[in-house]
């Protein structure tokens, strides 16, 4: 598998290590940044199960809500959960309003 020179375009490469060499300009960049750009972010779930945007999950854990009195409770289903990057992966609405959790805090339904 052969990717264009990042300097002078041409398909005339080849892996080198853990570079890429360009046989016609001589250029050298890393495999490494190229696998980075195809990266997908993969969160999963408390019992290790991968989430997706639009998933229903289950807390499973009593999570106090930062900022009031509130708990959400263990057992709560929570419907089209969003995945976001950030310590907090999980984006969604609940009887509490919106907030952000923590994956590991969640099972999926």
């Amino acid at each position: 598998m052969s990717n264009a020179c990042p300097q002078c375009t041409l398909e005339n490469t080849y892996p080198d290590g853990e570079n890429y060499v360009c046989a016609d300009c001589g250029f050298e960049w890393p495999m490494v940044a190229a696998v980075e750009e195809s990266d997908v972010r993969i969160v999963k779930d408390a019992n290790g199960n991968v989430l997706q945007d639009g998933d229903s999950v289950v807390v499973v854990k009593d999570l106090k809500v930062k900022g009031t009195s509130s708990t959400l409770k263990v057992g709560t289903k929570i419907k089209g959960i969003r995945i976001v990057d950030g310590d907090h992966e999980v984006d969604c609405k609940t009887d509490l309003g919106s907030m952000m959790l923590k994956a590991c805090f969640l099972k999926k339904a």
